[in-house]
C-alpha cells in the first residue's frame, strides 16, 4: 500500500519561520471544540493546502494543537498506528505537522473566528462545496404565530432585487431548496424599537452574544419576492425568545452571517434523523426535499409532549413537486405518509422522546441510544446514515455510542451541536 506521510524531512510543511504564540487561556476551548466539532473543515484544509489528496484523507486522523498568530498548527496520524511502520522507499513513517497559515495574522483570539471563516470559505470554493457567507439580509416581518406549544413562526419577506445583488445577477439571495441553512440574526438591529429586549441585547453587546443563529424552515418564490419562514423555539426567559416574541408585522430583520448545513451523505441508504426543539425545522425540511428513495427514521426529542405536534403537517417530499395527483394519509401511529400515483408509499417514523428540563448529556444520550436499539430489537432495517443535532454536553456522549451500535464511521454519523447548555 502507498505511504499517505511525507517523507520526515518535510514533517514542518509550509514552515520556513519561528511563529508568534498567542498567550490567551480561552484558546484552549477553542481548539478543544474546533477538534469536537469542525473536524470536516479541519480535513478540507489539508486537502487544499496541504499535498494530502482526496483518497488519503481516509486513512489518516487530523487535530488542531496550536493556533499562531499567523495560522493553525495541524497534526496528522494514522488511523491504524500499526501502519506506522516502513514505506516502500524505506522512510518511516512518522506522524506530520502541517502549518495553515491565515489570510492575515491575528494578534486576540477574537480575530480567529474571521480569518478562520476566511479559510473555511477558501477551502470549500476549490472543493466545490457551499460555504459561509458574511453578508447582510434584511426580512421584513409579515407575521408571526405558534405552530405548536413552543414554537413561533416568523413570516418573513425579502425583495426579489437584494441589497446585496444591485445587479440582480442571483435573483435571489435565498436559498429555496436548502435544509437546515442557517442565518445569524442581529438582535441589536431591534433594539431601539423593542423596549422589553434593548436591556438585555446592550448588556450582552459588548461581549458579541447579541445575536442567535435560527434555521431557514422554508422558502418560495413569490411574484413580489421571497417568503419565508423561520421558527423560533421558546424557552424559559431568553434573549433570542424575547427578541422573537417582542417583533411587530412591518418591522425589519437583520441577519449577518448564513450557513449550509452538511447533509449531502442522506442521498442514499437507511437514514436516522435526531432532532430537539433547535433542529426540528432542519428535519421538517430536509423531510419535505427527501431524495433519498428510503424514508428516514425519525427522533424527536421534546421537553414538552405538546411540542411533538412539530411534525403533524409534515409531508415528506412535499417540497420537490410530488404532483397535484399526491393523495396524503394521516395516521395516529408516528407514520406521516403520502401515497403518489405510481402506488409508491413514502412514510417516515417519529420515534417521540419527552424529556425533563433536566435530562441532558450523557442521561439523554443514553435513552437516545437505548430508543434507537429498542426500535431495531423490533425492526428489520439497519441505519447506513446518521443526521442529528442537539446539545453539546449530548452531542459528544451520543457520538460514539450511535458508532459502535450501528457499526459506522465519522463521516456517516453527522450529529452538529445547535446549542449550549450555558
Amino acid at each position: 500500500m502507498a505511504n499517505i506521510f511525507l517523507s520526515s524531512a518535510h514533517n514542518s510543511y509550509g514552515q520556513d519561520k519561528p511563529y508568534t504564540s498567542l498567550n490567551a487561556p480561552e484558546l484552549k476551548d477553542i481548539i478543544s471544540h474546533i477538534n469536537e466539532e469542525h473536524i470536516d473543515e479541519l480535513l478540507g484544509f489539508l486537502q487544499t493546502f496541504t499535498p494530502i489528496s482526496t483518497a488519503e484523507l481516509d486513512n489518516i486522523e487530523v487535530q488542531l494543537t496550536t493556533v499562531y498568530a499567523e495560522g493553525l498548527e495541524l497534526q496528522v496520524q494514522p488511523k491504524n498506528v500499526e501502519s506506522q511502520s516502513v514505506n516502500a522507499q524505506n522512510h518511516t513513517v512518522q506522524n506530520q505537522t502541517f502549518f495553515i497559515a491565515f489570510p492575515a495574522a491575528i494578534t486576540h483570539p477574537d480575530e480567529l473566528q474571521i480569518q478562520y471563516i476566511a479559510l473555511k470559505q477558501r477551502a470549500d470554493k476549490k472543493l466545490g462545496k457551499k460555504t459561509i457567507k458574511l453578508i447582510k439580509q434584511t426580512f421584513t416581518v409579515e407575521n408571526r404565530y405558534k405552530v405548536s406549544e413552543n414554537m413561533l413562526r416568523l413570516e418573513l419577506r425579502m425583495p426579489e432585487l437584494s441589497n446585496n445583488d444591485p445587479l440582480n445577477k442571483q435573483p435571489s439571495s435565498v436559498p429555496i431548496n436548502d435544509a437546515g441553512y442557517a442565518y445569524l440574526f442581529d438582535l441589536t438591529h431591534n433594539s431601539a424599537a423593542n423596549n422589553s429586549v434593548t436591556t438585555g441585547i446592550e448588556d450582552n453587546a459588548r461581549s458579541a452574544r447579541a445575536h442567535r443563529y435560527y434555521t431557514l424552515r422554508k422558502a418560495w418564490q413569490t411574484p413580489t419576492g421571497i417568503q419565508a419562514w423561520v421558527d423560533v423555539f421558546l424557552h424559559g426567559d431568553t434573549l433570542g425568545g424575547s427578541w422573537a416574541q417582542s417583533l411587530q408585522v412591518g418591522e425589519t430583520i437583520v441577519t449577518k452571517r448564513e450557513f449550509p448545513e452538511k447533509v449531502d451523505h442522506l442521498r442514499d441508504g437507511q437514514a436516522l434523523l435526531i432532532a430537539d426543539e433547535t433542529s426540528m425545522p432542519t428535519v421538517a425540511r430536509l423531510l419535505e426535499l427527501w431524495e433519498n428513495p428510503t424514508p428516514p427514521l425519525v427522533v424527536c426529542v421534546t421537553h414538552n409532549a405538546a411540542d411533538q405536534r412539530y411534525f403533524d403537517n409534515v409531508k415528506i417530499r412535499s417540497g420537490i413537486g410530488i404532483g397535484i395527483n399526491s393523495s396524503i394519509n394521516n395516521s395516529t401511529d408516528g407514520n406521516n405518509e403520502r401515497t403518489t400515483k405510481n402506488g409508491v408509499k413514502d412514510n417516515f417514523t417519529v420515534l417521540p422522546i419527552v424529556i425533563d428540563q433536566q435530562c441532558s448529556g450523557q442521561h439523554l444520550a443514553s435513552l437516545i441510544d437505548s430508543t434507537v436499539g429498542n426500535y431495531l430489537t423490533d425492526q428489520p432495517i439497519k441505519i447506513d446514515k446518521v443526521w442529528g443535532a442537539l446539545e453539546a454536553s449530548t452531542v459528544k456522549a451520543l457520538r460514539p455510542m450511535l458508532r459502535e451500535r450501528l457499526d459506522l464511521s465519522r463521516a456517516e454519523v453527522v450529529i452538529k451541536v445547535y446549542w449550549r447548555q450555558d
